[in-house]
């Protein structure tokens, strides 16, 4: 209690020197430059490597600058900063970086302790550096030369870090004390400055509160695992949190499944005898009404992926069940006919999946249709489509087609009516953005057509309606008037689009890609003459037949006596022994 005085106090004091533009103290925005340093480093896609590395860096260059290293490469000399450098406000910045550094590095070490559990000794040792360094922060802090707001965040810090030591030591009551006070601290803070200034101590604030209520709930306040499951449904808490709310959130269903031993679905009573089928069943109406509750469409569509998520692992686990009994059962009388409980229990947690898809797609559709008929959608970034529409209600149809055809609800005709109703309803929707395709590409005829389909189905389901009275059945009756609208819309733009087919040449513009010297003689409007690429000739130019170079050929050669040459011609002698003989005295020459 003396010490929150004595912060109250400091903020006090601290309003009434913000008209004081000279303010002698020596000032650091700590929580600033740690969000700054964080998110530009690493901490954006939770690369706590980066940031580690980051922070060496930057504690290597703030030495060299001041010239405060500790040593040399071949030997090491530790020196301590005093009150009497903390004129310069590096000096803060230097211990506030180790402090970062060495919290970063239990950070990576946690991550990596999921699959390494003996990392975990390692990290509690740089958890508790970190501290310490954040301890020295706030004893340093302590000088009259810093000013009081550099003080409260230096005491929000290190209680922040020995919060997290006692957090991960699984010190329920010191870690909420030392997460209230740095809670505390960042809300006076906050009260004290401009909007502006003061969303970063509520950014922390909102940090901070998924610890304390897990510390609170540990302690034994049951009231706080309502905000840890509601935290856990909208994704809050940080990576840090996400692992420890879902085994708190696991562990709390597990011992209410406990009590839990059977389900009524279409008037028939399940025994439910599988533990992960009980644990879904009991959380599925708060799955449900956070759905119903989500402020945003991100935040739902999370919600619907968790949900659905949680159903395909439990549908898994059934179905191995059901493997398992169908081994024990073979025999003669093993295919009576009859749907057990656990094959009609797996159509129920079917019914469940297909129902969430139907829902999110809807969701999702609703929300594609307000963007479509938005005025203000940037023309730089694709919109969306009817045809992105017809792809969503394609596979809502899908899904009620596999809800239709479950095991166990073949006979159940009450059912079979409901979804033959849904299915009318969801084709009257896809039918109205095929035609909203077809009038895109000025196809007025055929999106006609379709627009009275659409009136066919709807009129259809609001005359079957009333004998089945289904609550969750969507109302058509705004899309037969949006339809009826989209009608006399759809026959004046058909008469304008026919008034412009038949105007004259001279005042129709140019649609085809005839090149102006082919048309000299025909006036016609065709802007593109103006702009930068005009359509004047043909580019490139086509062939065209020349004369080829001739080629000669020796015809008189066969028709030419050419003398005779037996006098050129040398004569051979005769062969043999006198020839021989004769050649050697030189008779035959």
């Amino acid at each position: 209690m003396a010490e929150d005085k004595q912060n109250e106090a400091k903020i006090a004091s601290m309003d009434e020197n913000k008209e004081n533009v000279s303010d002698p103290g020596v000032g650091l925005e700590i929580l600033q430059i740690i969000k700054d340093s964080q998110q530009q480093h690493g901490l954006r896609h939770g690369d706590y490597q980066r940031y580690r590395g980051y922070c060496s860096r930057r504690l290597r260059r703030l030495r060299k600058t001041l010239g405060f290293k500790m040593g040399n490469r071949h030997k090491y000399t530790g020196k301590k900063i005093t009150e009497e450098m903390l004129s310069d406000s590096r000096y803060l910045l230097l211990v506030l970086m180790e402090a970062e550094r060495s919290w970063s590095y239990a950070m990576q070490l946690k991550q990596e302790a999921n699959t390494e559990p003996r990392k975990r000794f390692h990290l509690m040792s740089r958890l508790r550096k970190a501290a310490k360094h954040g301890q020295k922060l706030e004893k340093l802090c302590e000088s009259p030369s810093i000013d009081a707001k550099t003080k409260l965040e230096a005491q929000a810090y290190t209680a922040y870090l020995t919060g997290m030591v006692e957090f991960e030591l699984q010190e329920w009551k010191p870690a909420m004390e030392a997460f209230n006070k740095c809670k505390t601290i960042y809300e006076k803070l906050a009260s004290a400055f401009t909007e502006e200034l003061a969303v970063l101590y509520h950014q922390r604030v909102e940090e901070i509160s998924p610890n304390i209520r897990y510390c609170a709930y540990n302690i034994g306040d049951q009231n706080a695992i309502n905000d840890l499951m509601q935290m856990r449904l909208i994704g809050g808490g940080g990576n840090m949190m996400a692992e420890k709310l879902e085994a708190l959130i696991t562990q709390t269903r597990a011992k209410q499944a406990a009590t839990m031993s059977e389900v009524e679905w279409r008037g028939r009573t399940l025994p439910v005898k599988i533990d992960k089928a009980r644990i879904f069943l009991l959380g599925l109406a708060d799955n449900e009404a956070a759905i119903a509750q989500a402020s945003n469409e991100d935040t739902k569509e999370h919600l619907y992926e968790t949900l659905l998520s949680e159903c395909r692992d439990t549908i898994q686990a059934v179905r191995e069940e059901l493997k398992a009994e169908k081994q024990r059962e073979r025999g003669p009388d093993a295919d009576t006919g009859k749907v057990s409980n656990l094959q009609f229990l797996h159509s129920y947690l079917s019914y469940i999946k297909l129902c969430t898809v139907v829902k999110r797609n809807e969701s999702m559709a609703h929300t594609l249709q307000a963007k479509l008929k938005d005025p203000h959608n940037d023309e730089n970034k694709r919109g969306p489509k009817p045809q992105d529409l017809i792809r969503l209600y394609e596979i809502i149809l899908q899904s009620l087609a596999e809800l239709s055809t479950l095991q166990g609800l073949e006979e159940d005709h009450t059912f079979q009516k409901e979804m033959a109703l849904k299915t009318l309803v969801y084709k009257a929707y896809r039918c109205f953005f095929i035609a909203q395709s077809y009038v895109l590409v000025k196809k007025w005829s055929e999106a006609l057509v379709l627009y009275e389909r659409v009136l066919k189905y709807a009129k259809e389901v609001q005359s079957k309606a009333k004998s089945i009275g289904d609550k969750e059945l969507p109302d058509v009756q705004e899309l037969i008037a949006e339809v009826n609208a989209e009608k006399y819309s759809l026959q004046a733009a058909a008469i304008l689009d026919t008034e412009e087919v038949n105007e004259s040449p001279a005042e129709r513009p140019v649609k085809d890609n005839t090149p102006l010297c082919d048309r000299l003689e025909t006036f016609r409007l065709d802007p593109a003459l103006v702009g930068k690429q005009p359509n004047l000739v043909h580019f490139p130019p086509g062939f065209q037949p020349i004369p080829c170079k001739p080629l000669f050929f020796d015809l008189a050669l066969n028709h030419v006596a050419f003398p005779p040459l037996d006098d050129k011609v040398e004569q051979k002698g005769k062969g043999g022994l006198t020839g021989y003989i004769k050649g050697i005295f030189g008779f035959g020459s």
